[in-house]
């Protein structure tokens, strides 16, 4: 996918838990391709997702990717790649765990090569493992190639201004891209953010994309807007606007 091809992550829908209505939502705001999250889905059950991946499907739209799961190389977590082959998609946004992310790695890397599905590190921000780019940077040479990152560009703002600047996070990660959040934040003068429409706060989206572009980036890539949970619809429909104007 190029960058400008993106879908929608299900946890902006959060607060509506039915997928008929959630795919619908997903075509209403101009789109036709989804990251489904758990709150929508039980990963742990292949057979049920399958019918969840025909549901969105009899609505034209197609699961590129699930997550973001905490993986930590446990047995059962083969059957996050399992719905993922399932969905026809090629992604698994995840996070890692500080104690364990060693032991977890390797069979991570076995079951990206068995599935053919690519691993994305979600870079959440100061406060969670994988948030830093020295830490990514030791991930993916750890990980690489099956793992490499999903950029949230909001959460990498988070970081601050030295070292959080989505722009070079896309250059100096180029070849190691495999996902992208597109979000937005604004802060306050005590560091707390707000959502906002993406390309309407601090994100320099425009020239984030090129920089995406220029580094060949060809993997995941969806909106993502936490806001306004019981009626996401008109700022999402924004989003996609946005993303369209600023971008093609």
């Amino acid at each position: 996918m190029k960058p400008t091809d993106f879908g929608v992550q299900s946890f902006c829908f959060r607060h509506f838990k039915e997928n008929p209505q959630v795919a619908k939502m997903v075509r209403e705001i101009g789109l036709d391709k989804i990251e489904l999250c758990g709150i929508h889905a039980d990963f742990n059950d292949p057979a049920a997702f399958k019918e969840v991946v025909d549901i969105y499907r009899n609505e034209g739209v197609s699961v590129i990717s699930i997550g973001v799961q905490t993986c930590q190389g446990k047995a059962d977590e083969e059957k996050w790649f399992e719905c993922v082959a399932a969905a026809d998609a090629k992604h698994m946004s995840i996070h890692l765990k500080v104690d364990n992310y060693m032991a977890a790695i390797p069979k991570l890397r076995a079951w990206s090569r068995q599935y053919d599905v690519k691993l994305g590190l979600h870079t959440h921000g100061g406060y969670m493992f994988g948030g830093s780019p020295d830490v990514c940077q030791h991930v993916v040479g750890l990980g690489g190639p099956e793992i490499g990152l999903c950029i949230d560009t909001a959460w990498v703002m988070q970081i601050g201004p030295r070292r959080g600047v989505p722009v070079q996070w896309a250059k100096d990660f180029a070849g190691h891209i495999h996902g992208v959040h597109y979000k937005d934040f604004l802060f306050d003068k005590n560091a707390q953010w707000e959502d906002v429409v993406v390309g309407e706060g601090n994100l320099p989206l425009a020239d984030f994309v090129k920089e995406l572009e220029a580094g060949g980036f060809d993997g995941m890539a969806v909106i993502e807007y936490e806001a306004d949970v019981e009626n996401p619809v008109p700022a999402l429909k924004r989003c996609v606007e946005r993303m369209r104007e600023l971008t093609q």
